[in-house]
């Protein structure tokens, strides 16, 4: 998958996806998401984000997730 709006660096926030190279981690902005931000107050807040960069993450998260196996302990 191609993702125009996530950007990986090594010298941007020590390699973390990030948006647009914005030195803001897509993991922060997945936080805010699952802690009950909506994308209004978000892109209220971060008036440097934009709709589509929250798309954005959410397509990676969803990337990721089916892309990655874990085994828990039981």
């Amino acid at each position: 998958m191609n993702f125009k709006r996530i950007t990986i660096d090594p010298n941007v926030c020590t390699g973390k996806a990030c948006i647009r190279d914005l030195r803001f981690p897509v993991s922060r902005l997945l936080g805010l998401l699952a802690s009950g931000e909506t994308k209004d107050t978000i892109l209220i807040a971060y008036p440097y984000l934009a709709p589509e960069d929250i798309d954005e993450a959410l397509l990676y998260a969803a990337f990721l997730a089916e892309e990655e196996t874990l085994e828990f302990s039981k």
